[in-house]
């Protein structure tokens, strides 16, 4: 009876279009009193599902992500990636795809990329004879990549799910070469499409062009190279990185790129608090929700049946990707993680999964929910950022759906893509 209470009342809420952290609280305090358990248990588990030092760079790398944005960094890589691949058939669309990329690995948030890339990249392509439904779709299927080129705060967000103590540097190293691999296939589908499309070509501005594109965005991208360097190195943890981030990037906003000023520098804060404070209400939230997934023992009975099922691995992650992609069809990637992975990692792990590889996994997997209605927040802003409707760009969004699908299963099926750069630059805990 709880059980259907906990989740009737998150549906309910859900449908009636409240918020989802006050769904997930509302359901929360519901099973707790039908199960005689004082309200303040609530407010306990709320204060302690955000009483976690880690979590501290969350608010950071989202103010380092908005300033890079307002501070134009995302269009020096835009120019980077057209001189490099723009000369090719759909060229914009494999722009869209390199910027990405590139701004994935100094903001960390797919929201981000696809407003930052999506406001530049959607127009031009617009301008320049793309369709409009494949210039949204481009942009918001590969912000997908900025969930695993790190920094990623939802890597954070899963480090101190999984009560392990997963390094957040060893989850921020697996994700590189399954962002970069994530991304190089979606450029190729790109391509395809463009040319079942015969979509325009650019042409090629000359190496001049190309190598003053690089050098203006060097500064940019050295984000990435200080955070990891300095996280590697031992110099500083994930979460000081972060501070050191935001640092970073005013300085060279200011002294190299002059593009920031006092109006851009109050603005970003304050979206970045409206930001960051959404993002930590909804986890706080979810682990009052989750403990009282716990108290009723789904968990267990979760990995029981799964274990009924089947125990081999293959099957075992099968299932575990059909019900992570599932729930992520009607729920945001925070409150999932801080959910779904004290209950599923046990299950993974039980088969010989990797913590650090099953965190990579569900990276991607949970980011593919974030371009699936009917609550795909990156697919959302994508439709805003683009002024197309969302059921034109379901209609021909099927490709780039395919193969994320199929980037998923290369990644949750050969664990040396994620752990092999692991194993030979093992990063401190």
């Amino acid at each position: 009876m709880e059980l259907l209470i906990l989740f009737g009342g998150l549906f309910l809420l859900l449908a009636l279009g409240v918020p989802v952290g006050y769904s997930l609280l509302g359901a929360a305090l519901a099973c707790f009193a039908s199960m005689g358990i004082p309200p303040i248990v609530a407010v306990q588990r709320v204060a302690a599902g955000i009483s976690v030092f880690t979590l501290m760079a969350i608010p950071f790398f989202i103010f380092a992500g908005d300033l890079m944005y307002r501070a134009g960094i995302a269009e020096r890589l835009v120019r980077v990636a057209d001189a490099a691949v723009g000369r090719m058939r759909g060229g914009l669309g494999l722009v869209d795809v390199g910027a990405s990329m590139m701004f994935g690995a100094v903001s960390g948030s797919a929201i981000a990329s696809a407003s930052a890339i999506g406001s530049t990249m959607v127009p031009l392509m617009k301008e320049k004879g793309y369709p409009d439904d494949f210039s949204v779709n481009v942009t918001v299927t590969a912000a997908i990549v900025g969930l695993l080129i790190p920094p990623s705060h939802n890597m954070i967000i899963y480090s101190a799910a999984s009560g392990l103590g997963v390094s957040i540097g060893d989850l921020f190293l697996a994700g590189i070469v399954p962002g970069l691999l994530t991304g190089f296939m979606l450029m190729f589908t790109t391509w395809l499409v463009a040319r079942r499309r015969n979509l325009p070509r650019g042409s090629f501005p000359g190496w001049q062009a190309f190598m003053r594109a690089a050098v203006f965005a060097v500064p940019g991208l050295m984000t990435a190279i200080i955070i990891m360097g300095g996280i590697l190195s031992g110099i500083f943890t994930a979460t000081e990185s972060s501070a050191i981030a935001v640092i970073y990037t005013v300085l060279i906003s200011v002294l190299v790129y002059r593009s920031l000023g006092w109006g851009g520098f109050w603005e970003a804060a304050q979206k970045s608090v409206r930001t960051a404070s959404m993002v930590l209400f909804i986890i706080a939230a979810a682990t009052a929700f989750g403990f009282a997934l716990a108290l009723l023992e789904v968990p267990a009975a979760l990995a029981g049946l799964i274990g009924a099922i089947t125990e081999n691995p293959i099957l075992t992650l099968l299932i575990i990707n059909l019900m992570l992609l599932a729930l992520g069809t009607f729920m945001d990637m925070a409150p999932l993680i801080v959910i779904t992975t004290p209950i599923f990692l046990p299950v993974a792990m039980g088969v010989g999964v990797d913590p650090v590889h099953f965190g990579i996994i569900m990276m991607l997997n949970l980011g593919i929910g974030l371009v699936t209605p009917p609550v795909g927040s990156v697919l959302f802003v994508g439709s805003a950022v683009g002024g197309v409707p969302l059921a034109k760009l379901v209609r021909t969004i099927w490709p780039f759906y395919l193969t994320l699908l199929a980037a998923l299963a290369l990644i949750t099926y050969v664990p040396a893509l994620s752990l092999a750069l692991v194993e030979y630059l093992a990063s401190p805990a």
